[in-house]
């Protein structure tokens, strides 16, 4: 499994440069005579109150005037209610067995079939949901923390902090995805905390480089070095110039590290060593249904169809935000909804 490019993402980082409010203003024509009576510049001034003004639109509309990321968003709304709620509504115990009903096929009173242990597919398939989206977001919500922090820490400090801090990030970053989480758990253990901390490790070299990258473009920036001048702590740059202004990329690549966190762990639980059981898992059905692939088809491909569609929901929502947040398209964006 492959790493997503943070390169792609440190570009929105620009999208977050403020408009300098004095670029916005038009000298006047040194060459124009001047009026004394003023009432030519009492006409102008009526003439661009009458002009209307053309209003920048919000970006939740923007976002959600294109129909593929109201579908996602309209999906993972769906997968967050199940993850939510879907206990409190599952028809069987997760591992209530009914051997004299093994492996039956879908049916009225098991949507989805029966596994090899006469567990109902249906019900573990929804109970997994909360499992797998409660991995991904303490996982995320890690790298994301851990990860800006770093590289916030070595884009604003710079100099021998920058070179250090990125020489160990590279490191992580060199290893595979899978593999590197492979070694964590093996050296900490299996279990649910292990697979949340090591699929949040191996994702914090990304968020290291998108938000250094940002901070590197943002810390030149004239209001910063105003900052700076004015003796203004670092603290207060921080948080009041730097991180609000770096936050855009950081959403798009939290999307899309979402949905490759629910991979990694899926992946880790179909090797065996991510969530154990009786904790239900998408990856760990597919393992148990790998041996039953050619009589019992639906124990794998239920499982598997939850993670394409919340993964492809995700990555398909992702790239709306990313739409949005880069100003060449949301200016076309902008054009088609007039």
């Amino acid at each position: 499994m492959s790493q997503n490019d943070p390169r792609a993402a440190a570009e929105a980082a620009e999208l977050a440069d403020p408009v300098d409010p004095a670029a916005q203003g038009t000298p006047a024509d040194p060459a124009e005579p001047a009026n004394p009576t003023g009432s030519g510049d009492r006409a102008e001034a009526s003439d661009d109150a009458d002009a209307p003004t053309e209003q920048r639109r919000p970006t939740w509309r923007v976002l959600f005037s294109n129909p593929v990321t109201v579908i996602s968003a309209l999906v993972l709304l769906l997968v967050v209610l199940v993850a939510l709620f879907g206990r409190w509504l599952i028809p069987y115990g997760i591992n209530s067995t009914d051997v004299l009903n093994s492996l039956q096929g879908p049916s009225a009173d098991h949507l989805f079939g029966t596994d090899d242990l006469g567990r109902d597919v249906f019900s573990r398939v929804i109970a997994s949901t909360e499992t797998s989206l409660q991995v991904a977001l303490i996982s995320v919500a890690f790298a994301l923390g851990v990860g800006t922090a770093i590289g916030v820490t070595a884009g604003y400090v710079r100099g021998i902090v920058d070179t250090v801090l990125m020489r160990l990030v590279d490191v992580l970053f060199a290893f595979p995805v899978v593999l590197l989480a492979l070694v964590i758990v093996a050296i900490l253990g299996t279990g649910k905390w292990t697979t949340m901390l090591a699929v949040g490790v191996v994702y914090t070299p990304i968020f290291a480089r998108v938000s250094r990258a940002s901070t590197l473009s943002v810390s030149v920036e004239p209001y910063v070095q105003v900052s700076r001048t004015m003796g203004t702590g670092h603290l207060f740059i921080l948080t009041r110039h730097v991180l609000p202004n770096i936050m855009a990329p950081l959403i798009v690549q939290t999307s899309v590290s979402l949905a490759f966190a629910i991979l990694t762990e899926a992946t880790l639980s179909f090797l065996g060593m991510g969530i154990q059981p009786p904790e239900p898992s998408w990856g760990r059905m597919i393992f148990d249904a790998q041996s039953w692939i050619g009589q019992a088809w639906w124990m794998a491909v239920f499982p598997g169809a939850a993670i394409f569609v919340t993964v492809l929901a995700l990555n398909l929502f992702g790239d709306g935000l990313r739409d949005v947040m880069d100003p060449k398209q949301r200016s076309l964006m902008e054009a088609r909804m007039k």
